[in-house]
């Protein structure tokens, strides 16, 4: 409003041209403090108990966490991981395609290997592996009652457990990314497709170009649970049996000392690490795929907001 000389009579803001600031009271909650400091008091009290406890050994404790046998176990645990992985993501993509295909065979053929390796537990699944040079102690491959073009013989005396492990852990491994895969797809909209076909893009493109980089933010966060979950079933390899691993490390050093608390809490906290590093690797990945799929805005994009607005209001306050 302005008086009879044309003087503003409104509020300071309206006189400066800026408009007011409105400043927001957060609700109090005292109720989730209290929870807080209730947990903080448990979680204080359990880490005082197990610190003051000495059947824990502590000093055994930090006497083999940097043994090199831990370290060597632990390398070992990061290949089987990656190698399981590769394969089962490999897998687990041509199977998914395989299930979406209309051919009835080829997806016949993806849905009986998903029933046998999802029905049956890994662990026997891993034993038959190591039995496998038992089962076919010759084993050739080429044509069916012709020439064989690779032969191998004595396959129980070859030293085989690792990449028995690697097999193992990945095929059935791709059972469960078949489905991770395939719901990923199928997340995609029916108009995608439909678009990238009116471009005369084939079905192959189709997927690399359309369906699987917009699948990936659905793809990702479980396949970065399953490659957690795939650190932590390498200790099952002992079934094969494969010996080098971390946990098998810890078990062999505890047997010898005859002190196994403290060696399970080694590996334990080895398995913690490499798990910690893999899921701050799980958080950048997702928050690169899920870019533009958010309406919550970045700090840098917040930024340029404020700045942005500034500089519309020292422009406006100028006129």
């Amino acid at each position: 409003m302005t008086g009879a000389g044309g003087a503003s009579t409104g509020p300071a803001g309206a006189e400066s041209g800026q408009p007011e600031l409105i400043k927001a009271v957060p609700l109090r909650r005292p109720g989730r403090w209290v929870a807080a400091a209730v947990v903080l008091v448990l979680v204080a009290l359990v880490i005082y108990g197990a610190v003051t406890n000495d059947r824990f050994q502590w000093e055994t404790y930090r006497k083999y966490l940097f043994d090199h046998r831990i370290l060597s176990g632990a390398w070992v645990t990061l290949q089987l991981t990656f190698w399981a992985m590769l394969i089962g993501v490999v897998v687990g993509i041509v199977l998914a395609v395989m299930r979406l295909t209309p051919n009835p065979v080829l997806k016949w053929v993806a849905w009986a290997y998903l029933w046998f390796f999802r029905g049956t537990p890994i662990y026997v699944q891993l034993v038959f592996w190591g039995l496998f040079g038992s089962l076919y102690p010759n084993l050739q491959f080429g044509i069916p009652w012709g020439p064989s073009f690779i032969h191998f013989t004595n396959i129980q005396r070859l030293d085989l457990a690792f990449y028995f492990a690697c097999l193992g852990l990945g095929l059935n491994e791709a059972a469960y990314m078949a489905e991770i895969v395939r719901a990923g797809i199928a997340s995609v909209g029916e108009g995608q497709i439909e678009a990238a076909t009116a471009l005369g893009m084939s079905w192959s493109r189709t997927m690399r170009r359309v369906v699987l980089p917009q699948a990936m933010r659905v793809i990702i966060p479980p396949t970065g649970n399953e490659l957690i979950s795939m650190l932590k079933t390498t200790s099952l390899v002992t079934a094969v049996p494969l010996s080098t691993d971390l946990y098998r490390q810890a078990e062999t050093i505890a047997g010898h000392i005859f002190r196994p608390v403290p060696l399970l809490m080694v590996a334990a906290t080895w398995y913690l690490v490499i798990t910690s590093v893999l899921m701050v690797g799980q958080y950048y990945l997702e928050r690169y795929y899920s870019r533009g799929t958010t309406r919550k805005l970045t700090a840098r994009q917040q930024a340029l907001v404020q700045e942005n607005l500034g500089m519309h209001h020292m422009a406006g306050g100028g006129t």
